[in-house]
């Protein structure tokens, strides 16, 4: 079900039903960009230690934006039986009051997402407002003072056509104003309550207020009551947005399941919850306290891949295959994932990168690869209880670990400490009267062979990193590397700058104690 900001209020109270019914939660978003090239080596490196590979993500996470949340909610009617409420939910950037967002575009993003027919015009024109608690901060201070950014053109015409239809209107009389956005509803009708004390405004919807004329005893009675439209706590219900079902999602702490989720976890801090931190220790224990128990699909698949001989792929939708044609569908305890009746285009349709699909694909994905390792543990498969709490009993050892694309970890452990990842062996490359190569350039001369990541070590050599050993053995192995270029394993204290450094410094102290003893003979001894 697509959601817009046009119907987002209207189905907030069942959506948060919902939520608080759900047995868990999946999510999926779609950005404007992914990796910034504001600054150069921004994207993530196996060399990464995990406070560098967060830093390089926020500084993505802050320039760019949310175009699309796909929340997927399951409910687990009896004991393998799911029913899916998938919701896919176009956001944009609140521009209320003084609140003015700047995003930057990643061309490959935004042409990727066109290439799955993302629609630009539900995002630009329809996209739900959201706010972080500091942007809410700063908006209720304006509201307060009644202070307001609206377009002067706006406010211009608006007061203008009330001012010369109110005096020679009479009581009761109304008139429309069109063609107002979503926080110009609000601004043209404080504004013009502010400014005319014989008319009462009222928002009909589709961009439109009506202005009413009224008695000062009648305005006095409407703007007093408990159903008026224009007070401050509905404003900022309206200004927080999509912010009000973050909140709910938060309150419930029902399970999260992503699938490479840790971007997904960074955006959400940062777009609904707070500014990310400078401290990734701080980040860390932020996102376990909203969300105790994170699920990443990528986690658990690599271990299911391990256990069951099935192909080897990547993309959530071709795992999400892989395991529907290896689960058993007449086993009765495997799980059984029903799409409800006001969501079930995803039951008919594939929409690959369709950020509520995804969402739908990925919590499905959790449930099947939960019931093989579940399997797993029991040798009789009529007695495997699969209950969404058993499935968590197994799943214990993979909770709170969020995959790590590419990075000096494999994972990051919210609830704990990371755990370092076991790349294969370091090699160094040694550069031989060629100078002025740079990590790029030595990058390029061993593309051909295998993909390495690059940092350099000294003037003269380089480290190269992999995530595969049989890169490492291939490059040993290749003879046909530029002969200037030397690659051996890198042992630390024959190749560290800091070792060999320490080891010239003691050779040179004892060559002068040496030199000195030499010099200066033995004393003598007189009797």
């Amino acid at each position: 079900m697509e959601v817009g900001a046009a119907a987002f209020e209207r189905r907030l109270p069942r959506l948060r039903g919902r939520v608080r019914r759900a047995a868990f939660l999946a999510i999926d978003m779609e950005f404007t960009g992914l990796y910034s090239t504001a600054t150069q080596n921004n994207k993530p490196s196996l060399f990464d230690s995990p406070v560098e590979l967060y830093l390089k993500a926020r500084q993505s996470v802050q320039r760019f934006t949310v175009t699309q949340l796909g929340l997927a909610i399951f409910s687990n009617e009896n004991s393998n039986k799911y029913v899916v409420h998938s919701y896919n939910f176009f956001l944009f950037p609140s521009t209320w009051g003084v609140t003015d967002v700047e995003f930057a575009l990643s061309a490959s993003s935004i042409q990727f997402l066109s290439h799955y027919g993302f629609d630009y015009n539900k995002f630009l024109k329809d996209g739900i407002p959201y706010m972080n608690e500091v942007q809410e901060k700063i908006f209720s201070q304006h509201l307060l003072a009644g202070s307001w950014n609206i377009s002067r053109d706006v406010l211009k015409k608006a007061i203008d056509e009330v001012t010369c239809w109110v005096g020679a209107a009479e009581e009761e009389e109304t008139l429309i104003l069109q063609d107002l956005s979503g926080y110009q509803v609000f601004e043209v009708q404080l504004v013009l309550r502010q400014a005319l004390q014989n008319v009462w405004t009222q928002p009909l919807g589709d961009k439109k207020v009506m202005v009413k004329k009224v008695s000062p005893q009648h305005r006095w009675l409407l703007e007093n009551s408990p159903y008026d439209s224009c007070r401050k706590e509905l404003i900022l219900l309206s200004a927080r947005g999509f912010t009000n079902l973050f909140q709910t999602l938060v309150k419930a702490k029902k399970p999260l399941v992503g699938h490479n989720m840790l971007m997904d976890l960074m955006h959400l801090h940062d777009k609904f919850y707070k500014p990310l931190p400078e401290s990734y220790e701080e980040f860390k224990r932020n996102i376990h306290n909203l969300f105790p128990v994170l699920i990443d699909t990528k986690t658990i698949t690599k271990s299911v891949w391990k256990k069951h001989p099935f192909p080897r792929v990547s993309n959530l939708l071709e795992i999400y295959s892989v395991l529907c044609s290896n689960l058993n569908s007449k086993d009765p305890t495997c799980p059984v994932i029903t799409p409800a009746s006001d969501c079930s285009r995803y039951a008919e349709k594939k929409c690959p990168h369709e950020a509520g699909y995804d969402a739908f694909l990925c919590g499905s994905v959790l449930l099947k690869s939960a019931h093989l390792l579940l399997c797993g543990y029991t040798d009789d498969a009529v007695e495997v209880d699969s209950s969404f709490s058993r499935y968590l009993t197994v799943l214990t050892e993979y909770l709170n670990k969020v995959n790590v694309i590419r990075g000096g970890v494999a994972s990051i452990n919210f609830s704990g400490e990371d755990a370092p990842c076991q790349h294969p062996p370091l090699l160094v490359v040694h550069v031989r009267g060629w100078s002025g190569l740079n990590e790029r350039q030595i990058r390029q001369e061993f593309k051909a062979l295998c993909h390495f990541d690059v940092r350099r070590l000294s003037k003269d050599q380089f480290l190269l990193l992999s995530n595969k050993f049989k890169h490492v053995r291939r490059v040993l192995r290749d003879a046909n590397h530029p002969p200037r270029l030397g690659v051996s394993i890198y042992r630390h204290w024959r190749h560290s700058p800091s070792i060999s450094c320490l080891l010239q410094v003691s050779g040179i102290v004892a060559l002068w104690s040496l030199l000195a003893f030499v010099l200066g003979g033995a004393p003598c001894c007189s009797f």
